[in-house]
């Protein structure tokens, strides 16, 4: 074989590398895109929910007087808000194809998953204790029913005097805790699922920026 025979027979070996690279790229890229939509869309109609329940409930705020601003309305539009931020910046990573943006990604959504992670480790640890700071904390609450500079607390406590607020929660808590647990499985699920995407995207954009510099 000559020096030149070899040169091209290694050229078109980096060629058909490059190819190859940019094919699994591309494909990678478009399951990146789609997840990530999804992911943005799921976040709108959360923070649509929340936006929705502050409309409708006006004052109506939260049951606990240690945080007042804890309500399930702006838990919603937090979580919705904070879901569509990694989904546009997951949509951006995957259209630019840009490494910083993936990482970033990346790196948000694993922070999501071991925080959750965590807060689920923490509450199983800790039930007990959980449990009666609950009662405690709602016993202030109700104390604190009709008085001045209170008026979410008071429609709160308005809304479900007629029921045992807290056994009700409990029990349904109990009920449901196998549906519960299924849900928490399909969410680490898609953000394991993600992760994977982000950092598979990752890897064959460098790989294309390697064989196709």
């Amino acid at each position: 074989m000559t020096p030149r025979s070899a040169g091209t027979s290694a050229h078109g070996a980096e060629l058909k590398r490059c190819g190859m690279a940019r094919a699994c790229l591309q494909a990678v890229k478009y399951l990146m895109f789609a997840f990530n939509l999804l992911f943005w869309l799921g976040g709108c109609g959360v923070l649509g929910v929340g936006i929705w329940l502050a409309a409708t409930q006006g004052s109506f705020a939260t049951l606990s007087s240690s945080f007042p601003s804890l309500s399930a309305a702006n838990l919603l539009i937090i979580t919705g808000a904070f879901v569509m931020a990694i989904g546009f910046v997951g949509c951006l990573g995957a259209i630019k194809e840009n490494k910083c943006l993936l990482l970033t990604f990346f790196l948000l959504l694993l922070l999501v998953f071991l925080l959750e992670a965590t807060i689920a480790i923490l509450f199983f640890a800790y039930t007990d204790k959980i449990d009666r700071y609950a009662q405690r904390d709602l016993k202030k609450g109700l104390h604190l029913y009709g008085t001045q500079g209170n008026v979410g607390l008071t429609n709160a406590w308005s809304i479900i005097q007629t029921d045992p607020c807290y056994e009700t929660v409990k029990v349904w808590l109990q009920e449901n805790l196998l549906a519960l647990g299924i849900f928490g499985l399909c969410t680490a699920l898609v953000q394991i699922l993600g992760l994977t995407f982000a950092m598979t995207m990752y890897c064959q954009v460098v790989k294309a920026d390697t064989y196709c510099a």
